[in-house]
Order: C-alpha cells, then sequence, then structure tokens
C-alpha cells in the first residue's frame, strides 16, 4: 500500500527552496506511491513564510525512489541556444524529494476545461487565452490538448484556489492560482501528473499570465524568478511579461539535472 501525502511549498521569496515539507494528510492506495505536493503561487499576497516540518522527513517513503539520473534532453531544449547571455534563476528552483519535476514522456498531453459557470463567449476566451500559454511553450517541450481529463499528464480549471492561511496573522488570503502535483507508480515507473487551478477572478490578459505562469511550474519550474520580466517572476505586475530568455535557460537547466520521474524501481 503507498501513502497519499500534501505538502506546502516553501516560501521563494526568501530562498526557502529545499526538500523540507510538512505532511498533513494521509491515505493508504492500492495502485502503488502516491504524493501530492502543492505549490503556493505568486500573487499581490505571496508575501508570507509557508510552515515546514523537519520532524516528519524521516516519513517519508525515499526508499521506494527510483535512484535519480538525468534523461536526454528534449529535442526543443538541446537546440536552445542563448546568444544574449542573459542568464537564468536555476539557483531559485526546488529540487523535491524525487530531484527535479522533470518530463521524460513526450508529447506531455494537456487538458483545458471549458468554464460552465459563465456564458459561452467567457467561457471560450478563457479556454483561447489557456491555449495561447499552452502553445507558447510548446516552442519549447512538445504539449498536446487532449479531450478527456483521465488521460492528461496536466489538467487546467477555472476554479478558485483554496484559501491562503498566513501562518503570521492568520487571515486568510485568496491565490490567483494552485498548482500541486501527484507522484504515482505504473508499471514501477514513477511519474506524475499536475493539477492547476485558475481563479476566476483572473481576466483579460491575467488569464493567460497566470496560465502561462503555472504552465511554467508544471513543466519542470518549480520555484520563482527574482526579476518582473520573467514569467515566472514571484508576483503579478500591471505589465505581463512573455516567457524570457531566462525562463527558457531555466528550463533547459533543469532538464540537465537528475530525476526519479521516469526511472523504475
Amino acid at each position: 500500500m503507498g501513502q497519499k501525502i500534501q505538502y506546502p511549498t516553501p516560501n521563494p521569496l526568501k530562498n526557502l527552496f529545499t526538500s523540507q515539507l510538512l505532511a498533513i494528510l494521509t491515505l493508504a492506495i492500492g495502485t502503488g506511491l502516491l504524493v501530492i505536493f502543492t505549490h503556493l503561487p505568486a500573487n499581490a499576497n505571496f508575501a508570507s513564510v509557508t510552515p515546514y516540518s523537519r520532524d516528519l522527513l524521516a516519513s517519508l517513503p525515499t526508499a521506494s525512489f527510483p535512484s535519480p539520473k538525468s534523461h536526454p534532453l528534449p529535442p526543443k531544449l538541446a537546440k536552445w541556444q542563448d546568444n544574449t547571455n542573459s542568464g537564468d534563476y536555476f539557483a531559485e528552483i526546488t529540487a523535491t524529494q524525487v530531484g527535479y519535476l522533470v518530463w521524460s514522456q513526450f508529447p506531455i498531453k494537456v487538458y483545458v476545461e471549458t468554464p460552465t459557470a459563465i456564458n459561452s463567449q467567457q467561457a471560450q476566451a478563457w479556454v483561447n487565452s489557456v491555449l495561447q500559454a499552452v502553445q507558447e511553450w510548446n516552442a519549447y517541450l512538445p504539449l498536446l490538448i487532449v479531450e478527456k481529463p483521465e488521460v492528461a499528464d496536466i489538467k487546467i480549471f477555472r476554479k478558485a484556489p483554496p484559501l491562503q492561511i498566513s501562518p503570521v496573522d492568520k487571515i486568510p488570503r485568496a491565490r490567483s492560482a494552485l498548482t500541486s502535483y501527484e507522484l504515482y507508480t505504473s508499471n514501477k515507473v514513477l511519474l506524475h501528473r499536475f493539477t492547476i487551478l485558475l481563479s476566476p477572478s483572473q481576466t483579460g490578459n491575467y488569464v493567460l499570465a497566470a496560465a502561462r505562469h503555472e504552465l511554467g511550474h508544471a513543466l519542470g519550474i518549480w520555484g520563482h524568478s527574482p526579476l518582473q520580466t520573467d514569467a515566472l517572476y514571484f508576483s503579478q505586475v500591471r505589465q505581463p511579461p512573455a516567457i524570457s530568455v531566462r525562463d527558457v535557460n531555466t528550463l533547459k537547466r533543469v532538464y540537465e539535472q537528475p530525476t526519479s520521474l521516469g526511472w523504475s524501481s
């Protein structure tokens, strides 16, 4: 029997990206190891430290993870060259309990749910914005839109994320988006899948910006940039940037790292 465990991600503003995680839910399942992690995405209110616990690390089933190894670079990233020497923010990226969140099976299948709580015109505009973000990232990793959520690697919904409770003042704070991932095994191979929630309060260009940002996390950039000119900047800005050279440089460095994902135990 495996375990289902949910953890918050350390606060990127203080560079607390470590593997120290807080277990808040366990559930035995019969299909192998399943672990759910939660990412607290950047928004105007994302300025508090997320608590974590050293004491619970020993309870994690790390012994069941395959040994981390590097995968070959995906062809699009292998061909990527930065002629501007713009650098990256790889130092801000989290190495999780299974290593880096690297995809090794392509194309990465993405499901975008059509909203039903708004009129058809608004729903189509929302879907179009999310699909644009998918297309932008498709320039660097192969992505495929699928019609059935059960076959998707990444699922995207127009749904309000749970409120974030500040550990300092205990005041619930709204989030613009939430990204979480699950670890599971298939034929003894350790795999992962993501769920992205985009707040209904996001409209216009902010839907595109939020989808672009959260997809960056789901594709492996499990951390934030300190520069406003990057799509993975830790907070929303008035004029959301496109995917930057630094974003792609960081993504490529992530895919050069070892991971337990995609390997059999």
